[in-house]
């Protein structure tokens, strides 16, 4: 007969060393018109393929996901965030950096460094250009913008490699 007693543990009592953790919802803390919310948007559409080609088959498996890596440093550098250990911090303490993670663990610095100069090297380029090519096609971008800023994409990939 006792071998059917259940104990009940009352979490919310003060002193215990127990401590319930539940996920934030962060859709409710970004703005709908935040612009982190339009980046990811617009970068969702991306051809992500020369990216994923890039991570081997064999090795282990990323710490964040490629695609979700990109977003996080378009929104660092678009928020004037160049360190990689200051990326870190944002994606630690920056609801929109949180956002863009959906749920990741923050990359550590190292793992900025390296996706940015490994990586990305690679294949920012054919990434910028899509984005360029997406803007261009919105009508966001001036008839005369390439005239006037003829060596942009390459002076943005420069800063970003």
């Amino acid at each position: 007969m006792t071998k059917y007693i259940k104990y009940h543990k009352n979490y919310t009592e003060f002193g215990e060393p127990y401590q319930l953790v539940l996920p934030l919802n962060l859709e409710g803390l970004v703005p709908d018109d935040d612009s982190v919310r339009l980046l990811s948007h617009e970068l969702e559409d991306l051809d992500y393929s020369l990216l994923y080609q890039a991570y081997s088959a064999k090795g282990r498996n990323p710490a964040v996901d490629p695609k979700t890596m990109f977003k996080i440093l378009t929104y660092a550098y678009s928020q004037n965030i160049y360190s990689s250990k200051k990326i870190e911090i944002a994606c630690k303490r920056d609801i929109n950096f949180m956002w863009l993670l959906a749920g990741q663990k923050a990359p550590d610095h190292s793992t900025i460094a390296r996706f940015r100069t490994g990586f990305l090297a690679d294949t920012c380029e054919a990434l910028f250009y899509q984005m360029v090519r997406r803007l261009e096609q919105m009508g966001e971008l001036s008839k005369g913008f390439f005239r006037n800023y003829p060596f942009l994409p390459f002076y943005i990939i420069g800063n970003i490699v």
